[in-house]
């Protein structure tokens, strides 16, 4: 069994991996949110976001870190959450999430192991399994936590993406940086 939070490696490569992040890339159904879908009574969509996670994305950026999302679901409501957030790089309906992952690294001209992913279930794994720094949320499915360098203490929807962001940022010796205008 997995621990409640943990380290697939040791710190000092986690560190390594970390230096080399470039892009942050998402799931959103059961990281960005807590998984569930919720309908009204016309029909229409509602998934809830956690201000956290956004902070946390915002200071990625702030670090020069590029972010993106990639999902197997389409919704009006992502595009409007990845507005907000300044998340420019959106592919929705991703059926094979694969192809756009490849698409996103040919886009931009960036490796493997400059991308950080992070996913919650069994559609994430052929990405987890080729970029430098694999991630999975507390809640994920069991199978991908023996993949990742690292489980989220929080669930998704939850912080889990603060805590990811102020992980990378901290080992890249960023985080301070990043935060000073906040304490002004």
């Amino acid at each position: 069994m997995v621990p409640h939070f943990y380290f697939g490696e040791k710190m000092e490569n986690l560190r390594d991996k970390a230096l080399k992040i470039k892009w942050f890339i998402l799931d959103v159904d059961g990281v960005l949110t807590d998984g569930k879908i919720i309908y009204d009574t016309q029909g229409k969509e509602l998934k809830q976001f956690n201000v956290k996670d956004g902070l946390g994305i915002n200071l990625l950026h702030r670090a020069g870190i590029k972010t993106a999302i990639i999902t197997s679901r389409n919704s009006s409501i992502v595009e409007k959450r990845a507005s907000e957030l300044g998340i420019t790089e959106v592919i929705q309906n991703a059926k094979n999430k694969l192809e756009a992952y490849i698409y996103l690294k040919e886009k931009f001209n960036i490796t493997d192991e400059e991308i950080l992913y992070v996913g919650d279930d069994l559609v994430d794994i052929p990405i987890l399994k080729r970029v430098g720094f694999p991630v999975c949320v507390k809640d994920a499915v069991n199978e991908l936590k023996d993949l990742v360098v690292y489980v989220t203490r929080k669930k998704g929807g939850e912080g889990a993406v603060r805590e990811i962001a102020e992980l990378i940022l901290k080992l890249q010796g960023k985080y301070e940086e990043v935060i000073k205008d906040y304490y002004r």
